[in-house]
């Protein structure tokens, strides 16, 4: 994807028809992911949207993959994902959150996932979501992925990540100011 303009978070009309391509065509690739669903309602939400749709590049631009992974009947919104068979590429080596990082005295990371998710517009999946993501596919199987952290975790200087291996879905723990090179997040995007 070409560099967008991250400060009026808006794209040109050709950004636009190249993510709703990559998009649809990931749709169709993936039915398993939203079943029932079709993509000319998805994509009339989008294009009703752009600042969502603005995210979704961002999404995609960082190496997420996002798809359609539900509907919400009650708010008539659909509900996107990070797809990436592993952690996004462009979101690794990033601590948990802002005061992770100013905890850090040195080797500190480019930036951290919290204030990345937000600068995005997206939010980072909670355990319950890793684990529906997990029912549409086998994710993470080498990387792992920072999900939202209960506060009584996080006041303890701690935080929390997933992956799958053996068969199954594990959370872990970490230092909140730790970061590795197989570690990113996944997000969730409402539109």
């Amino acid at each position: 994807m070409s560099k967008i303009n991250r400060n009026k978070k808006k794209l040109s009309p050709e950004q636009r028809e190249e993510l709703l391509r990559a998009l649809k065509a990931r749709f169709e690739k993936n039915m398993n992911r939203h079943k029932g669903l079709e993509w000319a309602k998805v994509q009339a939400k989008l294009e009703a949207n752009t600042e969502k749709l603005w995210s979704l590049s961002e999404m995609e631009r960082t190496g997420g993959e996002p798809d359609v992974v539900g509907f919400d009947k009650k708010t008539g919104e659909y509900i996107f994902y990070d797809c990436s068979a592993e952690s996004p590429k462009g979101r690794r080596s990033l601590c948990y959150d802002r005061q992770a990082l100013q905890s850090r005295k040195e080797h500190k990371p480019e930036n951290n996932a919290i204030d990345m998710a937000v600068d995005i517009g997206i939010e980072l999946l909670t355990e319950e979501q890793y684990r529906e993501l997990q029912k549409l596919g086998n994710f993470d199987t080498k990387t792992s992925s920072w999900i939202t952290t209960p506060s009584e975790i996080r006041k303890l200087g701690g935080a929390i990540f997933a992956d799958y291996r053996f068969g199954r879905v594990f959370v872990y723990h970490n230092g909140a100011e730790s970061y590795y090179a197989a570690r990113a997040f996944r997000g969730s995007l409402r539109v």
